[in-house]
């Protein structure tokens, strides 16, 4: 349990216990009991379980450190929840082989803790404000602190891999290159003559498709399953990975989420140019409707930059402004083509499938493929 405060500049938000929520988790990546029916396959999800526990056990011991200001700031993201996608896949595709030994678990924990390093990094990049519904460490503690964690957690994760051998080690090195190549593109854009949209997949293929597709791989190589399985769980990793962010880009349109805290048009505010903005974009260029709508949400965006209402709280009259432009474009056709793309996607990731034998972990990455791009419906 981390402490509530450090001293007065060191504040933090008090965690939730450690009671995690492995079940209803494991439930909304389609390994629940309405999923499987017989007993081999409950087996099958109860493996999952079992291994989810170990890995969050593991966790724990692993970004812990003995420097007080480090032990608090590496925890803080992880004890503020997380869904543990990355890990219950590698835990999902151990199931091909020997199932959740002792390196799967350990390969399980190092993916995470890599993802969770990453989160640092993003939200000093993105000036985010909220993270898994509490203020960002760099909003917390600063720009250098949440940099020097996320730094920290590379190191552990590190360890981890190098205990695995030189497969691991060279698989994350390539894994950690795509995600630096990842954010850097997104941060410079599309070059002069480039298309947009390709530049987009392409940054979300890197940014998160790789490190989903590294956790898929590592279920396959440390549990000793065949060799020839690991093609298409990478694959499948890669674009399911494109399909969720996709779906994230119609939710961050949607109304304001409770449980994350994450408001309504969060990318755009940032800047970002989701799928959604890059279709209307598009659009605009021959469409007077689009590019009067195109040009409400930059001006309503470049007006809220900075500007606050009385006691320091945002404008109202420029939120609802912004708001009303949001919606518009949530009931535009270009995001209903973004859910399409995020659906190609899925399917195309499930296509790839069709080598693995029939069996729960083929069913249950097809339901996860589902679930992916139902959330925003």
């Amino acid at each position: 349990m981390i402490p509530s405060t450090l001293d007065d500049r060191h504040t933090v938000i008090p965690s939730t216990p450690l009671a995690r929520r492995s079940k209803t988790l494991s439930a909304s990546l389609g390994l629940g009991e309405k999923l499987f029916a017989s007993s081999e396959e409950r087996r099958f999800a109860d493996a999952i379980e079992v291994g989810l526990e170990k890995v969050e056990e593991g966790l724990l011991r692993e970004v812990s450190f003995a420097d007080d200001m480090a032990d608090v700031t590496s925890r803080y993201l992880l004890e503020a929840g997380g869904k543990r996608i990355r890990p219950v896949l590698t835990l999902l595709t151990a199931q091909l082989g020997d199932g959740a030994i002792d390196d799967v678990i350990t390969a399980a924990q190092a993916v995470e803790i890599t993802h969770l390093a990453s989160l640092y990094h993003d939200d000093v990049m993105d000036e985010a404000e909220m993270r898994r519904g509490v203020p960002s460490a760099q909003s917390v503690w600063g720009n250098s602190v949440a940099i020097l964690t996320g730094d920290l957690l590379f190191a552990r994760a590190s360890k981890l891999v190098a205990s695995l051998g030189e497969r691991a080690i060279k698989l994350q090195a390539d894994t950690f290159e795509r995600l630096c190549l990842g954010q850097l593109h997104e941060t410079l854009g599309p070059r002069p003559g480039d298309d947009p949209v390709e530049h987009y997949l392409q940054v979300l293929a890197d940014k998160t498709g790789s490190l989903i597709a590294a956790a898929a791989q590592m279920g396959v190589i440390f549990s000793n399953a065949c060799d020839e399985y690991a093609e298409p769980v990478v694959a499948f990793g890669e674009k399911i990975g494109v399909a969720f962010q996709l779906v994230d880009d119609v939710i961050d349109l949607s109304e304001p989420d409770a449980e994350t805290g994450k408001p309504q048009g969060t990318d755009l505010r940032s800047g970002v140019a989701t799928l959604p903005l890059l279709y209307l974009r598009r659009e605009a260029l021959t469409d007077p409707a689009a590019a009067a709508l195109l040009e409400r949400i930059e001006r309503t965006v470049g007006e809220a930059e900075g500007v606050d209402g009385a006691n320091g709280e945002p404008d109202p009259i420029r939120e609802a402004e912004f708001a009303a432009a949001v919606a518009e474009l949530r009931a535009h056709p270009v995001t209903e083509r973004t859910y399409d793309e995020a659906r190609r996607w899925a399917d195309d990731a499930v296509a790839g499938l069709a080598s693995l034998p029939a069996g729960p972990v083929k069913k249950a990455l097809t339901k996860f493929a589902e679930a992916v791009v139902d959330r925003s419906r």
